[in-house]
């Protein structure tokens, strides 16, 4: 074969479809089994319905990823202006860092939301 390495992609695929099926069926079978035995369906959700809106998370995860990227530029061209810093070093290292902080402070204002936890 003159390209094994065009493989690998195909397999990841197949291995997170995988993963997502058996995930998929398995609870899907659960909940039939459960069902059949005449559970009441409201076990499949915890005691409070009051569940925070999935746009809601996306949004405010998104907003604060694209302000840490934001920033992080903005860190990243002080560095290297001020402290002539490598830019290949700096550019990279600091927009990475400041995205991580960006999506930890997400986690926590999406957590905030839900009033059960």
């Amino acid at each position: 074969m003159e390209n094994p390495e065009i493989i690998i992609i195909p397999i990841m695929f197949g291995v997170l479809f995988g993963i997502f099926y058996l995930y998929i069926s398995a609870r899907h079978k659960e909940r039939l089994a459960l069902i059949e035995k005449g559970a009441d369906a409201s076990i499949f959700y915890g005691k409070s319905r009051r569940v925070t809106p999935i746009w809601k998370v996306i949004v405010i995860n998104l907003a604060f990823l694209l302000m840490g990227i934001g920033f992080g530029t903005l860190l990243a061209e002080a560095f290297v202006q001020g402290f002539n810093m490598d830019e290949d070093v700096a550019r990279p290292g600091v927009i990475f860092l400041m995205a991580g902080a960006g999506l930890f402070a997400g986690f926590y204002a999406t957590k905030k939301l839900n009033p059960d936890s």
